[in-house]
């Protein structure tokens, strides 16, 4: 891991102006806001209300969260790193054409900074595959920086970005000969609802051939307030990602939330898997948008859900993957169980 500044605390977040936004802060284009506009005006206008933990990642956000994955607490980042370390072989082996001079894709699906990945390309190209890397993600600036850091980390790598959403660039990667191996890493399946993840999975399965594979990272079920510790961490690191969503609101949307009288909290529900994320009022308050023309009336700890991170079993993943039509080809974890990489065939 990369060495980090010291986290600010929560309640600095709490204090940061809403008429001061970071010096380095991008600034949103036209449609970007109109899109913030619409889910804000509709998720607030909800019983109960919500709002999606996308709306976490601006530019101050995506600072917090490099913070978060180096916390003590939070397991998942370097939990997967070391899993893909230690599987690297094997993996490679999983993903790639049994002939091995055969050329493929290996499609990434979200690929970030490319951080975990690195780990396959290099261990796929000093076994001599044949491979075209392909990060997709639907901003250009994402895919453009992962290629630009990749031509000079390894520069005899052949990177493919597309600029896309999910569907579409797996539907038209379908269409080029070849075997895909497509990469879904991180605990980014979690993020679901279970109506919406399997028709995710569904959607990720439909255009792949029958010597196509998937590999999806999975967070396993383990104890409770293990899992719960990572999602409200002793620093209040995570408290502050949290609230910077309105902050990110009041600068974006010229809305009024009064940060010092709000407050993040989190749960795991054990029966359903589910860590659920929450910003609280403190007291009855109301909130007035601009960008919107609207006010939203809160009673004192009246939550907003922000988000959802479910944690599985491997049964319920072979479930999850026989209902999309796949099937289980390897199952790859960590010595405690904490975390799996798991790759998946058409059925």
């Amino acid at each position: 891991m990369p060495s980090l500044p010291s986290p600010a605390s929560s309640a600095t977040a709490a204090r940061q102006s809403s008429s001061q936004p970071a010096p380095s802060q991008s600034v949103p284009s036209q449609d970007e806001l109109e899109k913030l506009k619409k889910h804000v005006a509709a998720g607030l206008s909800r019983s109960p209300k919500t709002l999606s933990s996308m709306y976490f990642y601006d530019d101050e956000g995506s600072r917090l969260f490099q913070q978060i994955m180096a916390l003590p607490e939070y397991y998942p980042t370097r939990t997967e790193f070391s899993l893909l370390t230690h599987h690297q072989a094997a993996l490679g082996a999983a993903l790639r054409p049994a002939a091995a001079e055969e050329p493929f894709f290996l499609l990434e699906l979200g690929a970030g900074d490319g951080l975990k990945t690195k780990i396959l390309l290099r261990h796929l190209l000093d076994t001599g595959a044949r491979f075209t890397y392909v990060p997709v993600d639907i901003s250009a600036a994402a895919v453009e920086g992962l290629a630009g850091s990749l031509r000079q980390e390894l520069p005899e790598l052949r990177v493919e970005p597309i600029v896309a959403d999910y569907g579409t660039a797996l539907r038209l990667m379908a269409d080029r000969p070849g075997r895909k191996a497509v990469l879904f890493l991180g605990s980014n399946i979690g993020n679901f609802l279970p109506a919406d993840r399997q028709a995710f999975l569904r959607e990720l399965a439909a255009p792949l051939s029958a010597d196509d594979r998937l590999l999806i990272g999975f967070d396993l079920q383990k104890d409770p307030r293990f899992i719960r510790a990572a999602y409200d961490d002793a620093q209040g690191v995570t408290a502050a990602f949290n609230l910077n969503l309105l902050t990110r609101l009041n600068r974006e949307l010229q809305a009024d939330f009064d940060l010092a009288t709000w407050q993040h909290y989190t749960d795991y529900d054990p029966l359903s898997g589910a860590v659920r994320s929450f910003l609280m009022p403190t007291q009855a308050q109301q909130v007035h948008v601009a960008a919107l023309k609207q006010t939203f009336i809160f009673a004192a700890w009246e939550p907003i859900h922000t988000e959802n991170s479910y944690k599985f079993t491997r049964p319920l993943i072979e479930g999850l993957a026989a209902d999309a039509g796949l099937a289980l080809a390897e199952f790859f974890t960590d010595e405690r169980q904490y975390f799996a990489d798991v790759v998946l065939r058409p059925a």
